[in-house]
């Protein structure tokens, strides 16, 4: 699976621009296989996304702005939901991937299918040491590789956000007031 990240190569906004180097900075440091789409160059590009936005993520005037992210065809969001999925540590299941074994979110799906479940709420097994000692058998086995891709996935944030540190200190004065305003 591809993930397809619509952006605009020629965009006279800054903001569009940091927005799409943070999609793309991130995608790039967690080594998700992505395919960048200008729509600034190729009217077919430009065209396919805004026919595959759905209508209720379209903003007032009905033209969506880049960066929009797919997963071939499925739409998975625009630059806020990306933003808001990698707070959560969630950008895995935002863009329709497996997470990585050993990773946070790849741990949390873990532990959620082996407990127990009633009427969507997770509740207490029968035997809560049994049920505990099985869990932390298994996340050991995982531990070694969750370590790893945590590590990773942290190095990966550590990354995007000195890129994004260094990118504002470059800016001219002025441009650091206009986003300060």
């Amino acid at each position: 699976m591809v993930i397809k990240v619509f952006l605009a190569s020629s965009s006279g906004s800054t903001a569009i621009k940091k927005k799409q180097q943070d999609v793309l900075g991130f995608l790039e440091a967690l080594k998700v296989d992505y395919a960048p789409l200008d729509i600034a160059c190729n009217e077919d590009n430009r065209m396919w996304m805004r026919e595959n936005v759905p209508v209720e993520k379209k903003p007032t005037n009905g033209i969506p702005l880049p960066p929009q992210i797919f997963n071939e065809e499925s739409y998975c969001g625009d630059y806020e939901t990306f933003f808001d999925a990698k707070e959560d540590n969630a950008v895995y299941a935002f863009l329709g991937l497996p997470p990585p074994p050993g990773s946070k979110e790849a741990k949390e799906a873990f532990i959620l299918e082996n407990l127990p479940v009633e009427n969507g709420t997770i509740v207490n097994g029968t035997n809560d040491a049994e049920d505990e000692e099985n869990l932390e058998a298994e996340e050991e086995n995982l531990d070694d590789d969750t370590l790893k891709a945590s590590v990773k996935e942290e190095e990966a944030q550590e990354e995007v956000e000195d890129e994004e540190a260094k990118g504002e200190d470059d800016q001219p004065v002025s441009e650091q007031e206009e986003e300060g305003e």
